[in-house]
């Protein structure tokens, strides 16, 4: 049998991070004077915005505003702002001949069962951009949108959001939802009660740490339940460590996991280790997130998603900063931007409404209706008023589009197989006992062969 040697997911700065229609210097000065909390956005319209139920794709395909009846949609936002965003946007559908229901699992639950829930799923599916897509859709698991995008999709996502959302064939299969920027996130207030100063390097970041043990607060607060959230950590030292390519290349099969360099990338994990909390792997990323809320913790390694477990969304007191640089080579050039969306089954019981309801969630509409109830992360559709945005939603925009490289995540930028059966176990094994790092990779790279065609 033939391996598949895995390419990396697009960069979206690569291939285009739209800004939305006003300039980015507007939104930021706007963002800058609005107050902040969970009511800040609202769904609005604009004399540009073309009207859903009247669109139509031009040689005949998708009809908007002709299907009808029930249609189910999986969720995996199991909590609470994210599942008021949901269900406002499925409410802000155009077309009231759809009757929708929203069949919820918890995060951490659905994603251990995809492959499960994919052989007898909801009409419309939630999952994330990259190879976690491509690979349900070479299996056949999903069904094809393209004529989706067709109806007119392309016109506010753009080529780099599409190409996201493309199978292996060549076949679009994913609606991009939203999307979110990895770093260290803290409370502002806390910072300026102590006098702490956002670190920019790794001597720097050392000595924050020192001074925030000094005065009883956890540097780091750490989890790793679902064995996803240590991921990112891992990400964010091996590509500051060893440069996008280098990182890409390993998610690829193309460099050794017994690579010096990747080595280095995990004694370095081991010396911060001090500075997170203790024993990640039976902690839940909200139970961790939490300690950044109460004040007894400093700092979390963590998507911008982090917003959704502050008191009502309100992001006011809610920063962060790119990784620190651990090589003046590399710098701090690259940042973690995974794409959230939404796919079709591959035999929906209303395929009709299911492709309606996916190109709704494609569009201004919808976003905003979403970000209206969890302002924590950035939509993807250029449609969507950016002047609307909050100081910690226009840092994000800015952050990802002006990023040389960006990689959406290490479950998303190698096969699925390999990260949910190889690297998400072995890297929880490393938490446990890192004396065992030696035998750790010498089995993540025997695996990589055989997964990865390395």
């Amino acid at each position: 049998m033939t391996k598949r040697l895995w390419t990396p997911s697009p960069s979206p700065s690569r291939v285009g991070i739209p800004l939305g229609r006003r300039s980015f210097l507007k939104a930021s000065a706007g963002a800058a004077g609005l107050a902040i909390g969970g009511g800040l956005l609202a769904a609005c319209g604009d004399d540009d915005e073309t009207t859903e139920a009247s669109s139509g794709s031009a040689d005949g395909g998708l009809v908007l505003g002709s299907a009808s009846g029930d249609l189910t949609i999986g969720s995996n936002y199991s909590n609470e702002l994210p599942q008021m965003g949901l269900q406002a946007a499925v409410d802000a559908i155009p077309n009231g001949d759809i009757n929708s229901m929203i069949n919820e699992v918890d995060h951490n639950t659905f994603q251990e069962n995809i492959t499960t829930y994919l052989q007898n799923p909801d009409d419309v599916v939630p999952w994330f951009a990259g190879f976690r897509m491509q690979f349900f859709a070479e299996q056949g698991l999903l069904g094809d949108i393209t004529d989706v995008w067709e109806a007119g999709l392309n016109d506010g996502l753009g080529e780099g959001f599409k190409t996201a959302s493309t199978g292996l064939d060549g076949q679009q299969y994913f609606v991009p939802w939203t999307y979110y920027i990895w770093g260290v996130y803290y409370r502002p207030s806390v910072f300026e009660e102590n006098g702490y100063e956002v670190p920019s390097n790794q001597d720097e970041l050392m000595s924050l740490a020192e001074a925030m043990q000094s005065d009883g607060l956890v540097p780091f607060a750490f989890a790793n339940d679902g064995f996803w959230p240590a991921m990112g950590t891992f990400d964010q030292i091996n590509f500051r460590l060893n440069g996008y390519q280098f990182h890409v290349d390993l998610m690829a099969g193309r460099e050794s996991w017994t690579d010096e360099r990747v080595r280095n990338t995990f004694q370095t994990y081991a010396d911060l280790l001090p500075i997170h909390q203790e024993n990640p792997n039976g902690r839940t990323w909200e139970e961790a997130a939490a300690a950044v809320v109460n004040g007894e913790a400093g700092m979390m390694t963590i998507g911008t998603f982090i917003g959704s477990q502050f008191p009502d969304g309100d992001v006011s007191d809610l920063d962060f900063f790119t990784f620190p640089e651990l090589n003046p080579e590399f710098g701090t050039e690259t940042v973690e931007a995974p794409i959230d969306g939404w796919m079709m089954a591959a035999d929906p019981a209303n395929e009709g409404a299911a492709k309606e309801m996916l190109y709704h969630f494609g569009t201004a509409t919808a976003q905003e209706a979403y970000l209206a109830e969890d302002p924590s992360v950035v939509a993807p559709s250029t449609e969507v008023d950016t002047a609307l945005y909050n100081p910690l939603q226009a840092k994000v925009l800015e952050a990802v589009a002006s990023a040389p490289t960006v990689t959406q995540f290490l479950d998303r930028d190698t096969s699925p197989e390999f990260a949910s059966n190889v690297a998400g176990p072995r890297i929880a094994d490393f938490l446990a006992d890192p004396s065992q790092l030696d035998s750790i990779l010498e089995d993540m790279q025997s695996q990589a062969e055989v997964i990865l065609g390395g």
